[in-house]
């Protein structure tokens, strides 16, 4: 990251956008479910076609921005559109080499009950001044309160993406994912599912690909995209007087190349309160990816259900500065065990391996903490006074400037459309310029899964670690070579079959990651705390400030202003101390007091 975006801000950022004047007001809808309706047949060929609207890119929004803004079209593009149920939608279709409008002069649009067929037999492009053989067909449905969309497209080229554009969403204060609402003014927002869908440093994330707009005490209005398998996923919005232009983009897996793309259903609707917006789109997840409550979790031990405090002992920094040993961190554990019983706390210990992100992925005792003799006293006798342990491992991170990068140079990270993706957006030096040694792994390659496996390995058979950390988790990229979330599965139950009591934490969530990892960092649902606590917990992340003067540790942050209000926490967050340099030896008692609170959580 550079000096003014962590990583961990690059997460939770969001981009503000739209006046929330509230200006649409939609039929309510009603009727049956329209999902096994037949396809179209002759008994329609006579009925009249709906009208067809001659929108473009530009119709019914603010030109020029009022506020922030995205790249786009400096020209009319065609947007022929339908209306249905007070919407308006149109469609696009991307290969690797241009994008195409279907050509309204070949659409069709026939209706019956509570279903919308559209037809197009070929495609525009150049702003309508070229057409391009291909087909599109879109299906749209009123499925009880909902309306659902799916479009499937073929052309002579392969297919990167698919997009339903959408009008008739009103402003109003918005909530991404189960975060918390915010006022997005005038401004254009992109967001991203998951990890940025793709667009890392433009969009901003999301754990699930749905969110809410509040227009209105109790109205909300809702747009999800209802995924089978982790894709990236995008939502554009663009506002105007009346309402919000609405992009919603599905990326084809970058693995596989088509001539033929299907979307998934395209959920869009309204109700009368936060739980009824979010709550079907996250009992679709949890089916679609079978996730299990928190409570009925079987890959939580049961000495972490105890759990009252996490105490992060910051090892070793990039540039080789030691925050604490490994003799060290076992004085200020044996201290910690006369204030709360070891088996409260989990000792979660980042850059124990030495420089961190710059020993990535040898994960061997550092000599200078210890080394072997000491990590292994470290935990043996933190775990006779109670304590579990939990080492950090970089899941998709390496030094390519190490000698051990060629077991595994296979598994860099190629994005969709061919580019790079390195893990280069830290300046660790302070030169003022990022860091170049980072590759970006992809653990659905065999080389490096097998690699990280082995390591992860055997610190948890040598030294009896009780849990194990990987860093960026949640960084699933669309490439060109294998399924990151796939790979990640694997990896974990891998891990699990071996080692059934061990614990596996992860840093950043996104929904499908909360099948199989119970416990990650970062808790992003402010809006709609069940998208996350009913499946699983979270601590406090790494960088969180140390007492004193607000030292993030071996995190790339720095210096931030430490919160002695840190423990206003949820219930299904966990209380952090961040441990560096001077925290045991000046601010014992700051410790203390987290402590104690800590305790008294637990008690409740």
């Amino acid at each position: 990251m550079n000096d003014k975006i962590s990583r961990r801000d690059l997460l939770k950022k969001t981009v503000a956008g739209v006046s929330s004047v509230a200006l649409f007001h939609a039929v309510p809808w009603k009727g049956r479910s329209a999902l096994a309706q037949p396809e179209p047949t002759a008994a329609f060929a006579g009925a009249a076609s709906p009208s067809i609207l001659p929108f473009t890119n530009t119709t019914d929004v603010f030109v020029p921005p009022r506020g922030n803004s995205f790249f786009k079209f400096s020209f009319d593009f065609p947007e022929p559109s339908v209306a249905f149920e007070n919407l308006q939608f149109s469609f696009r279709v991307f290969t690797f080499e241009n994008a195409y409008a279907p050509d309204a002069s070949l659409m069709t649009v026939e209706s019956a009950a509570d279903v919308l067929y559209v037809r197009s037999t070929g495609f525009v492009w150049a702003g309508d001044e070229q057409k391009a053989p291909g087909s599109l067909q879109a299906r749209l449905i009123r499925n009880g309160s909902f309306v659902e969309c799916q479009a499937t497209a073929e052309m002579g080229q392969p297919i990167k993406s698919i997009t339903a554009i959408l009008r008739g969403v009103p402003h109003g204060k918005i909530s991404v994912a189960g975060g918390g609402f915010f006022d997005p003014q005038d401004n254009e927002l992109l967001f991203g599912y998951p990890f940025g869908g793709g667009s890392l440093f433009v969009a901003a994330g999301m754990d699930s690909p749905v969110l809410v707009i509040q227009s209105g005490e109790k109205d909300f209005f809702f747009l999800s995209t209802l995924l089978k398998e982790v894709r990236a996923s995008r939502f554009y919005l663009q506002p105007g007087e009346k309402g919000y232009r609405v992009e919603l983009i599905h990326e084809r897996e970058g693995w596989s190349k088509s001539n033929r793309i299907e979307s998934p259903r395209w959920r869009v609707g309204r109700a009368d309160s936060v739980e009824a917006a979010y709550r079907p789109h996250f009992e679709h997840v949890e089916k679609a990816f079978s996730i299990p409550d928190w409570e009925s979790r079987t890959d939580v031990p049961a000495w972490f259900r105890e759990i009252a405090l996490v105490v992060s002992l910051h090892g070793m920094h990039w540039t080789g500065y030691i925050f604490n040993d490994f003799a060290k961190s076992l004085k200020t554990l044996e201290w910690v065990a006369r204030q709360i019983p070891g088996r409260q706390v989990l000792v979660f210990l980042p850059a124990w391996d030495g420089r961190y992100y710059w020993n990535y992925p040898i994960y061997k005792p550092d000599p200078r903490l210890g080394g072997e003799q000491g990590f292994r006293t470290l935990i043996d006798q933190g775990h006779n006074l109670g304590f579990h342990f939990m080492p950090m491992f970089g899941m998709n991170a390496a030094n390519k400037l190490l000698p051990e990068f060629k077991n595994f140079a296979d598994a860099t990270t190629d994005q969709i459309d061919g580019d790079s993706f390195n893990l280069n957006w830290v300046d660790w030096d302070n030169d003022r310029h990022n860091e170049g040694n980072g590759a970006y792994l992809n653990l659905g390659v065999p080389s490096w899964r097998n690699w990280l496996s082995a390591r992860i390995t055997d610190i948890l058979s040598n030294y009896h670690a009780d849990a194990y950390f990987l860093d960026i988790a949640g960084g699933w990229e669309n490439n060109t070579k294998a399924d990151m979330h796939e790979g990640t599965r694997l990896l974990v139950e891998g891990l699990r079959q071996r080692f059934p009591g061990v614990l596996a934490c992860g840093e950043m969530p996104y929904d499908a990651l909360m099948s199989f990892i119970p416990l990650f960092h970062i808790f992003h649902c402010g809006g709609y705390p069940p998208a996350m606590k009913k499946y699983v917990r979270a601590f406090q992340h790494l960088s969180l400030t140390a007492p004193g003067r607000g030292s993030s540790g071996v995190h790339e942050s720095g210096f931030g202003q430490f919160n002695p209000k840190t423990l206003n926490l949820r219930e299904e967050q966990i209380p952090t101390i961040t441990v560096v340099d001077d925290t045991f030896e000046k601010h014992r008692e700051v410790m203390a007091e987290i402590i104690r609170r800590a305790k008294e959580r637990m008690r409740r």
